[in-house]
């Protein structure tokens, strides 16, 4: 009987320590992996293979050497409960930046034909003039990611960038160019190795692209070139990619500066009900990067208006596509 108490105890001990199954997303708050550790993955981005979603980010976490730069990959299957897979690249300076030198908003294309995972992400000096983007390859969604080059999509440069993968599935580059004062959105080639073609030129000075396609209409955002402090973010809308694309509106109250947040990419979540589609953004914290937080919130949108809602907890049912606050 001894025996069996000690074992029950243990058996307890361990249930009551593994992090408790998530059933809402809370805006804003710490938000736990699998280990119980607030999820590193800053101006990320997430692709869906089969029913899994792959989360890929900026590691922040403390204690890193500080002569690497890495990128985290989580999964999922739910977009609430998440699992550290590792650290999907692991990257020593590719071109000789320097001090300090920067990888920036990571996003991965998965190519079926090559069966490559394809990351891109903002490559750039302490002073950001190289401002390129950089390519690394993995044929697992975990990595490793293996460095393989750095250019300036359109020979333009590049900093900000996001992603975009339409209902049929065709890839795109989004990427500010300063100079230019706005941001493109560019096709990949065959490979996913390069961008080929310009498809729109956005003149806005904006950061932080994020696109989604929802009814008809493509719903372009970002942000004001503020750095690390916030801003109202805004949005525009076309019938195609190639525009022409309407003037930029809020999408938040300006006072709230997005809830604090920056833009990094839209969500669509089609299922068998409804489709959410999902604001995602970050809250930086400069001086405890570590800390920064995820404000994701799904947006009212539709007939050419999109609108954050005031961020509040909330739970989505991933195959239904509807969600509720909390």
């Amino acid at each position: 009987m001894k025996k069996f108490l000690v074992l029950a105890g243990l058996l307890l001990h361990t249930l009551m320590a593994l992090p408790q199954q998530r059933t809402s997303i809370d805006p804003g708050g710490v938000w736990p992996d699998q280990h119980g550790n607030h999820i590193q993955a800053h101006g990320g981005g997430i692709i869906k293979i089969g029913k899994r979603y792959y989360w890929y980010g900026e590691q922040r976490r403390q204690g890193l050497d500080r002569a690497l730069r890495y990128v985290s990959c989580y999964e999922s299957t739910d977009l609430t409960n998440w699992k550290f897979l590792g650290d999907a690249l692991q990257q020593q300076d590719p071109e000789n930046l320097g001090p300090n030198w920067v990888l920036e908003r990571p996003k991965v294309f998965y190519n079926k034909k090559t069966k490559n995972y394809v990351m891109y992400f903002h490559l750039d000096d302490s002073k950001y003039k190289f401002a390129r983007v950089g390519v690394a390859v993995s044929k697992k969604p975990e990595g490793p990611f293996k460095y393989v080059k750095s250019f300036r999509p359109l020979d333009k440069e590049s900093r900000d960038i996001g992603q975009f993968i339409d209902d049929d599935g065709t890839p795109y580059l989004v990427f500010e160019s300063r100079p230019t004062k706005g941001f493109y959105i560019a096709g990949l080639s065959a490979d996913y190795m390069d961008v080929v073609k310009e498809v729109s030129f956005i003149q806005s000075p904006l950061e932080g692209g994020a696109i989604v396609h929802y009814k008809g209409l493509y719903y372009a955002i970002g942000s004001a070139l503020t750095g690390w402090k916030p801003n109202p973010n805004k949005f525009a809308t076309a019938t195609t990619l190639a525009g022409p694309w309407s003037e930029f509106k809020d999408i938040a109250p300006v006072a709230t500066n997005t809830y604090s947040s920056q833009s990094t990419m839209l969500i669509k979540v089609e299922g068998t009900k409804n489709t959410t589609v999902i604001y995602m953004g970050d809250q930086w914290k400069p001086g405890t990067q570590w800390d920064s937080r995820y404000l994701w919130m799904p947006v009212e949108i539709g007939d050419g208006k999109l609108w954050l809602p005031e961020p509040k907890p909330w739970q989505l049912n991933i195959k239904t596509g509807e969600w509720k606050a909390l």
